[in-house]
């Protein structure tokens, strides 16, 4: 009566003549002793058996799987709708929310995302020099004030380049101004939205005038290096490579990185595969978006 027909206890315990207390432990008991069973089917692409696996895997603090259909090309925009989904579903009042400037998927994101009833962020801040080619400067800043916008939080730019000509140089720029209070910020971060790379540079990074050399790609790989997150490289164990360029990058440190309590990384794509497992392992993210085969790759390794 109760799960077939839809009958409510108060009316079952009168059609019976027994007391509704007697009607509930019946119930709870028919559970206990298997009699009734509840079965979940998840709805074509959600994939939380996989996304629980991941968690239990690596010890992860989340991951969300997205279904991609077709071609290649079609990772970023699911991985977009999917970060976008995650934000407005995690994202708490005070946030202070870091983001690397020349992710492509995480500037989709933000052209996706909803915008917020109530203010769900504090501040929005770039971890990496947002600063480049005029041509393509305009994504880097899009991606933090549109992401300030939707959440209601003061955008905090770095404006920079990610990777300068000198130590020197270097070090002059993080006492400007502006520049200082963006490196101030990055003490404060709860959330770190992170884009993972690959040792050849994405077009949007490329473009920027921000990516490395084709010789220090060369030193990187020999140093056995397989990606990279805010410009930091590291080994397919997760450990940092000292990259010959390491003190001329203006971004967050990777110690300060790590101490993010959430750190989600969105990547997809066999290509990027490795790249991912490395940052799993060396702890540069804690949260994982990524498409279906890599998962399921990363659970066969």
């Amino acid at each position: 009566m109760y799960h077939e027909r839809g009958v409510r206890q108060p009316e079952i315990a009168a059609r019976l003549h027994m007391s509704q207390p007697r009607v509930s432990r019946l119930l709870r008991e028919a559970v206990q002793r298997g009699v009734v069973r509840t079965v979940v089917v998840s709805p074509e692409g959600v994939h939380a058996e996989l996304e629980d696996a991941l968690v239990e895997r690596y010890g992860l603090r989340d991951a969300v799987v997205v279904e991609v259909e077709g071609a290649v090309a079609e990772v970023t925009p699911a991985l977009a709708a999917a970060t976008a989904t995650y934000l407005d579903a995690t994202l708490v009042s005070g946030d202070v929310i870091g983001v690397s400037s020349w992710s492509a998927t995480l500037l989709e994101s933000v052209n996706v995302m909803r915008a917020k009833t109530s203010s769900t962020a504090r501040e929005v801040v770039q971890i990496i020099g947002g600063a480049g080619s005029p041509e393509v400067q305009l994504h880097a800043t899009r991606l933090t004030s549109r992401l300030a916008e939707l959440t209601g939080a003061r955008p905090v730019f770095a404006p920079s380049a990610a990777l300068v000509g000198s130590r020197e140089l270097r070090d002059l720029l993080g006492r400007e101004p502006a520049m200082a209070e963006a490196m101030r910020a990055w003490s404060r971060l709860t959330v770190a939205l992170l884009g993972i790379g690959t040792l050849d540079p994405s077009p949007l990074l490329r473009r920027s005038g921000n990516a490395i050399t084709a010789d220090d790609r060369r030193q990187l790989k020999e140093l056995g290096a397989v990606g990279d997150v805010c410009a930091r490289y590291f080994d397919d164990a997760g450990q940092l490579v000292d990259a010959p360029f390491s003190d001329r990058i203006i971004g967050i440190a990777p110690d300060r990185l790590r101490a993010v309590e959430r750190r989600v990384g969105v990547a997809g794509g066999l290509d990027k595969e490795t790249a991912i497992l490395g940052a799993i392992r060396g702890g540069w993210i804690n949260t994982l978006i990524t498409d279906v085969e890599v998962a399921r790759n990363l659970l066969r390794g």
